[in-house]
C-alpha cells in the first residue's frame, strides 16, 4: 500500500465528512488570523521606523537638561560645524481672551531650524515660517477646537500676547496621547524670557537639537561629543536610541497581543483534539474494516492524519488570508500610540510562520486520538460497541511536545526564557484549574444527581457527563476567554475608581496650583478664599542635589560601579518638602519620624521613600549630604516610608523635618477644591489674569485623560480576549456537529417514548444553559480571584467588584451558548423520528 493509496483513501473517506472536517479549520482560523495580523503589522511598523528614523527625532542628536546647557557645550557644537536649534519647554497656562478660557499647556520656545528632518505639520502649511517673525504662536489643533479659536486671534502666554499663526497637526516623534493633558504651544525662542514665566523653581526643560554635516564620522560623537556630554551630566538621545525606544515600546504590546492570540489558537486546538477524538470514535467500524482488509495500524492512522493535516492547512491558510487583511484595521487601533502613519503590505514571513505554526500545533493536539487508531483491532467490526482504550504513554509524550512548543513560541515573543517559563506554567495552571473545575462539576452531578426532579431537568443535567460530552472542553475554552475579559473589566474599574477616590472623597483636593513663588503664596490663598474655592493646603518645595552618600562624593559613587547605585539616582535634582507629620498616603515602615529641628546644630533626620532608599542602598542612620543652591546640609536617614504613588497627592521621595529649610529658596504648590466645573473655569481664568506665572492642573482632566488611555488600550486587549471566547464558541459548534448523530438518536428515542417538541427543546436549552453557565461562571470566578490579588498586591486598594458588569458578561456568554445549542435542534423537531433515522443510518 503506497503513499498514493493513503492519500486516495483519505480523500475518499473525507468526501462524506467534509462538513465535519471543515470544523477543524474553524477551530484554528481565528487564532492564526490574529497572529498573522499582529506579526504583519509589527513587520510593517519596524520597516516604517527604519524608513523614518531621523524624522522620529527631527535631528541627529538631542541634548536635554533640567538646567541651562553650559556655553562650552554650545562652543563645542560650533567648533564641529554642527547645526543647532535650541528649545526651552515648560508647563504653563494659556489664556484665550475671546472665549475667556484658560488651559494648562506645554510651552515650547523654539529656535528656527527644528525639525531638521521631517516637518512640523501645520495649517496653513507655511505657518512655522511665521513663528519667528514677531509675536506669533502655533497651537495644537485639538486645543483650538476645544476653545473655538481660529488663526489670527490673540492669546496670552504669561505677560505677552501672541497672534495665532497656525494650528499644529503633527510633531516629529510625538503621539496624540502625549498631548492629552498639556497640548503643545510653540512660541519664538527669543521671547521666552519676556513672558515672565521662567521663575525660580519652575520645572524647565532645556534642549539642543543637533544636525550633523554631510559625511559626519560617528567616531567624532563617540570620542569627542559623548564624553563631554556625560561629564556635564547632560542627557542625550540619538537616532538609533529613539528607534530602539519606539520599537521596544510597541514590541512589548505586540508580544502581549501575540500571546493572547496564541492562547486563542491553543483553545482552538483543544477543540481540534476533542473533535478529533469524537471523529475517530465515529470511524471505529471503518478503521476495523480496513484492518480486516490488510491495512496496518500505522496505515490506518496515516489516512486520518492526512485528513486532519490537510484541513488544518486549509484553516491556517484561511486564517493567514484573514489576518493579512485584518492588519489594515490595526493602524486605527494604535494610531494614538504611534508618532507616524504605517504603510502596510503583506508580510510573507508572517504568513508562512502562521501557517506552519497552525498546522504543527493542530497536528500535535490531534496526535493522541490519532495514535489510538493503531490500537483498534480488526475484531472491533464484529462488536456492537466500542470502548476506548486506556491512555498509554504516548499521551504524555504528546503533552510534553506541546509544552515545549508553547515554551519556545513564548520565549520568541517575550525574548526572555524565564518569562516564557512563567507564562507556560501560568497557562498550565489556568488550564488545570478550569479542567479540574469541569471534572469536579461532572463528578458532583453524577454523585448527587437530583433523581426526584423533573424528566426535562434530569435529562439535560445528565447530558453533561454522558459519553462524548464536551463539558470540560467548553469550560476550558469559553471559561478562559471569559476570565481574560472579566479580569480586564475589574482591573480597569479598580484603577479608575482609585484615582477618582483620591480626588473626590473626604474633601480631597481636585485642583493643583504650582510654580507659586514665595511672595505669592499668602495673597493667592486669600484670593482663593475670596472666590469661595477651598484652599485645602499648601506645600513648600525646595530643589536640591545630592552632595555625598555615606561620606562618598557623587563623583566617587559614580566611579565605583561595584556599589550598584545608578547614575540616575546621584545625578537627578530632588524636589523636597518639609513638614511635621505623615500624610494619609504614607506609612512609616522603619525608624522614627522627626517632627522638628529645635536648635541650630542639632542633627537633621530626614525620611526617605522606600523605593529611593532601596536605590540608594540607604539604611537608618546613614549620613546623606544635600547641596541646596550652594549650601551643604548634612542629614541622616531617620525613617523610611512606604508611599502610595498611585494616589493623586503631593508625595515626595525625601521629606525634611520643620526648622531646616524655611529660609531656603523655594516655591509652593497649593491644593484646592472646587464644587462645580463652572466654578473651576471661573477660578482658573481669574487666577491666570492676576498670577500669570502660576500653572493649574484640574485633576478631573487628568482622570479623563487616564480613562481615555486605559479605554483605548483595554479595547485592544478586550478584543483579543473576545477572540478566545469566539474560538470557544466555534469549538462549541464543532462539538455539537460532530456529536450530532448521538444527540439525534437520543432525541429520537425520547420522541418515540412520547416526548413532544417543546420538551426536546427544553432539554437542549437547559443543557446548553448549564454549559454556558459553568463556562462563564468559572471564568468569572478566576477573574474575581485574580482581580483580588491585583487589588491587594498591585493597586493596594479595596476590592469592590462591579457585579453588574460581571452579570452582563455572564448573560451574554450564556445566552450565545444557548442559542448555538438550540440551532442544532431545528432538524430534530421539524421531521419525524423515522425520517431522521433513515438520513443518519
Amino acid at each position: 500500500m503506497s503513499a498514493s493509496w493513503l492519500f486516495k483513501m483519505a480523500w475518499r473517506d473525507s468526501r462524506k465528512n467534509t462538513g465535519r472536517l471543515l470544523l477543524f479549520t474553524g477551530s484554528i482560523l481565528l487564532g492564526i488570523a490574529a497572529l498573522v495580523a499582529i506579526n504583519s503589522f509589527s513587520y510593517n511598523l519596524k520597516n516604517q521606523i527604519d524608513l523614518e528614523s531621523k524624522e522620529l527625532l527631527g535631528a541627529d542628536l538631542e541634548v536635554q537638561s533640567r538646567q541651562p546647557i553650559p556655553d562650552e557645550i554650545y562652543s563645542l557644537f560650533d567648533s564641529l560645524d554642527l547645526e543647532l536649534s535650541r528649545e526651552i519647554s515648560f508647563a504653563s497656562m494659556i489664556y484665550f481672551p475671546k472665549s475667556d478660557g484658560t488651559r494648562l499647556v506645554s510651552i515650547r520656545a523654539l529656535e528656527v531650524g527644528f525639525p531638521f528632518y521631517g516637518e512640523l505639520g501645520t495649517l496653513p502649511a507655511n505657518a512655522q515660517t511665521q513663528i519667528d517673525e514677531g509675536q506669533n504662536t502655533l497651537i495644537d489643533k485639538s486645543l483650538m477646537l476645544q476653545y473655538g479659536a481660529s488663526v489670527g486671534e490673540i492669546v496670552k502666554v504669561g505677560t505677552l500676547q501672541f497672534k495665532i499663526a497656525g494650528e499644529v497637526i503633527s510633531i516629529p516623534g510625538q503621539t496624540a496621547l502625549m498631548s492629552g493633558v498639556a497640548p503643545p504651544v510653540f512660541i519664538p525662542y527669543k521671547l521666552v524670557n519676556e513672558t515672565g514665566l521662567l521663575k525660580k523653581g519652575s520645572r524647565i526643560n532645556y534642549r539642543a537639537h543637533i544636525k550633523y554635516p554631510d559625511q559626519f564620522d560617528e567616531k567624532t560623537f563617540r570620542e569627542i561629543i559623548k564624553p563631554r556630554l556625560e561629564k556635564a551630566d547632560l542627557r542625550y538621545t540619538d537616532v538609533a536610541e529613539r528607534k530602539k525606544d519606539i520599537g521596544e515600546g510597541y514590541s512589548s504590546l505586540a508580544g502581549f497581543l501575540n500571546l493572547t492570540a496564541f492562547v486563542a489558537l491553543l483553545l482552538g486546538c483543544i477543540g481540534v483534539a476533542s473533535s478529533a477524538q469524537i471523529y475517530i470514535k465515529g470511524k471505529v467500524n471503518s478503521i476495523a474494516v480496513l484492518r480486516c482488509l490488510g491495512a496496518t495500524g500505522n496505515q490506518a492512522m496515516w489516512i486520518y492524519l492526512i485528513q486532519i493535516a490537510f484541513m488544518s492547512l486549509i484553516g491556517s491558510v484561511a486564517g493567514a488570508i484573514l489576518g493579512s487583511a485584518s492588519q489594515f484595521l490595526l493602524p486605527g487601533l494604535f494610531n494614538d500610540f504611534l508618532p507616524f502613519e504605517v504603510s502596510l503590505s503583506i508580510s510573507w514571513a508572517s504568513v508562512f510562520q502562521g501557517v506552519g505554526l497552525g498546522v504543527l500545533i493542530a497536528i500535535l493536539f490531534a496526535m493522541s486520538p490519532l495514535l489510538d487508531i493503531k490500537k483498534i483491532s480488526p475484531l472491533k467490526v464484529l462488536r456492537a460497541s466500542y470502548e476506548a482504550e486506556k491512555a498509554k504513554g504516548h499521551v504524555y509524550v504528546v503533552a510534553l511536545l506541546i509544552l515545549v512548543l508553547i515554551y519556545l513560541f513564548t520565549a520568541a515573543q517575550l525574548k526572555s526564557w524565564w518569562g516564557a517559563f512563567v507564562f507556560t506554567i501560568g497557562l498550565v495552571i489556568a488550564f488545570g484549574l478550569l479542567s479540574g473545575l469541569a471534572k469536579l462539576t461532572m463528578w458532583l452531578i453524577r454523585k448527587y444527581f437530583p433523581v426526584k426532579r423533573s424528566m426535562i431537568f434530569r435529562q439535560s443535567l445528565s447530558n453533561l457527563y454522558r459519553p462524548n460530552n464536551q463539558t470540560a472542553v467548553l469550560i476550558v475554552s469559553i471559561g478562559l476567554g471569559t476570565a481574560l475579559i472579566a479580569t480586564l473589566l475589574l482591573s480597569q474599574d479598580m484603577l479608575l475608581n482609585k484615582i477618582e477616590f483620591s480626588s473626590k472623597t473626604n474633601n480631597r483636593p481636585n485642583m493643583v496650583l504650582f510654580d507659586i513663588q514665595d511672595d505669592q503664596i499668602d495673597s493667592l490663598k486669600k484670593f482663593t478664599e475670596d472666590l469661595e474655592v477651598s484652599a485645602v493646603g499648601s506645600v513648600p518645595i525646595v530643589n536640591m542635589r545630592l552632595h555625598t552618600i555615606r561620606g562618598m562624593s557623587v563623583e566617587d559613587v559614580k566611579a565605583d560601579t561595584s556599589l550598584g547605585i545608578s547614575d540616575r539616582i546621584v545625578n537627578r535634582e530632588y524636589r523636597v518638602t518639609y513638614r511635621d507629620s505623615l500624610i494619609d498616603s504614607e506609612t512609616l515602615i522603619k525608624g522614627s519620624w522627626q517632627e522638628r529641628v529645635e536648635n541650630q546644630g542639632d542633627s537633621i533626620f530626614i525620611s526617605l521613600a522606600d523605593n529611593i532608599a532601596e536605590d540608594m542602598l540607604a539604611e537608618i542612620g546613614d549620613p546623606i549630604a544635600f547641596n541646596v543652591q550652594g549650601a551643604i546640609i548634612q542629614t541622616y536617614v531617620g525613617s523610611i516610608r512606604e508611599v502610595d504613588w498611585q494616589r493623586i497627592q503631593t508625595n515626595f521621595l525625601v521629606v525634611f523635618p520643620e526648622g531646616v529649610l524655611e529660609e531656603a529658596p523655594k516655591f509652593h504648590v497649593l491644593l484646592a477644591r472646587y464644587d462645580s466645573l463652572p466654578q473651576s473655569a471661573s477660578y482658573q481664568n481669574q487666577v491666570i489674569k492676576k498670577f500669570p506665572n502660576i500653572s493649574i492642573i484640574d485633576l478631573s482632566l487628568v482622570i479623563e485623560t487616564i480613562d481615555q488611555i486605559i479605554s483605548r488600550v483595554s479595547f485592544v486587549i478586550r478584543f483579543m480576549a473576545f477572540l478566545s471566547i469566539l474560538t470557544g464558541l466555534i469549538v462549541l459548534i464543532g462539538s455539537i456537529m460532530l456529536s450530532k448523530f448521538q444527540r439525534i438518536r437520543e432525541s429520537v428515542l425520547l420522541r418515540t417514548l412520547g416526548a413532544n417538541k417543546f420538551q426536546i427543546l427544553s432539554i437542549n436549552a437547559l443543557e446548553f444553559f448549564f454549559l454556558g453557565s459553568l463556562a462563564s461562571l468559572s471564568g468569572i470566578l478566576i477573574a474575581l480571584v485574580s482581580s483580588w490579588v491585583l487589588s491587594w498586591y498591585s493597586f493596594d486598594t479595596i476590592f469592590a467588584p462591579q457585579f453588574a458588569a460581571l452579570a452582563f458578561v455572564y448573560i451574554i456568554i450564556t445566552g450565545i451558548t444557548v442559542l448555538i445549542g438550540l440551532s442544532n435542534s431545528r432538524q430534530i423537531i421539524r421531521k419525524s423520528p423515522l425520517e431522521i433515522l433513515r438520513q443518519e443510518m
